[in-house]
């Protein structure tokens, strides 16, 4: 497949979601590290706030998922109840001296437990170390992080976008070719990062509010200075997929991110994640999120 049909023309890029978290429990320095190693093209930490506003890579805003506090009985006290009814402890009711002694597990029931409570929470800062320390002078480790729930932070009085912004300003990222791009479901922490430092942003979508082509242009008419979308891979491909929402996107000058590339968790109408890739590959979509990222660059390559 040459040429490449993305925006820039450049092949589709691969995101390691949260890590190479198909193969190491998410959000660990190893998964990152591991996902590097087999070729990713950027790191993908979501962000969550500890008590005292430091910034955890974790996809959840309960702990009980993907950590060991179940374990531990120093804690046991501070469970509350989530909003469906289980026990669950708030991250950002924990310090981070505290969440710095929890480790993490894996929270796919038919992936490998082996790796269970070996490792420690990464900060956010941890994690551009990490990509930091593995770039080079021809190869850039970019760092995609996800704002997870500002809203409701907010209401808890920690402004997780403001924290970011601060440690990004502070480490001397900004404009549109930095290495650290931004992502969001809320459109507001989004622009509050674009005025403040103008690195990339991209709108996630949830299928329930992703409409067709007209839908699009008009997102875009509103929100001119979003650099792009990231839409589940259902929208794009397969039965009710429409791949004319990537064309139309690169039409108004937007990237076309999808979500999410998993080995172990193919659509119907595809024979494996591979086949899936390719589709994919063939729409042009500027970058994809896989939690198998090695599987991911394989694809990318026999298709060059």
């Amino acid at each position: 497949m040459n040429p490449w049909t993305t925006l820039d023309g450049t092949p589709t890029r691969i995101i390691a979601h949260r890590g190479a978290s198909g193969l190491r429990p998410e959000h660990t320095a190893v998964g990152y590290e591991l996902a590097i190693a087999q070729g990713a093209d950027l790191i993908e930490p979501d962000l969550v706030p500890s008590r005292d506003g430091v910034l955890f890579a974790r996809h959840d805003a309960g702990l009980r998922r993907s950590t060991d506090i179940v374990r531990r009985r120093e804690f046991v006290a501070r469970a509350t109840m989530d909003r469906c009814g289980r026990r669950d402890w708030p991250v950002h009711r924990f310090d981070h001296d505290e969440l710095a002694r929890l480790r993490a597990l894996q929270p796919f029931g038919r992936r490998s437990r082996a790796f269970d409570a070996r490792w420690s929470l990464p900060t956010f800062e941890q994690v551009l170390d990490i990509a930091d320390a593995h770039s080079t002078s021809t190869r850039s480790i970019g760092v995609y992080p996800e704002l997870k729930h500002p809203e409701f932070f907010a209401t808890q009085g920690i402004d997780v976008t403001a924290i970011c912004v601060d440690l990004l300003r502070r480490r001397g990222h900004g404009g549109k070719s930095d290495p650290v791009w931004l992502q969001c479901f809320e459109l507001a922490p989004l622009q509050r990062v674009h005025q403040a430092l103008a690195l990339p942003v991209f709108l996630l979508v949830e299928p329930a509010d992703i409409g067709d082509v007209e839908w699009l242009r008009g997102l875009h008419r509103q929100h001119p200075w979003l650099d792009g979308i990231a839409l589940p891979k259902a929208a794009v491909i397969g039965s009710r997929g429409d791949g004319d929402r990537v064309r139309v996107a690169h039409e108004l000058g937007w990237q076309v991110h999808v979500w999410t590339l998993r080995d172990d968790q193919v659509l119907s109408e595809f024979a494996d994640v591979r086949d899936e890739l390719h589709a994919l590959f063939a729409l042009g979509v500027d970058a994809l999120f896989a939690d198998f990222p090695g599987t991911a660059v394989a694809a990318r390559d026999a298709s060059a």
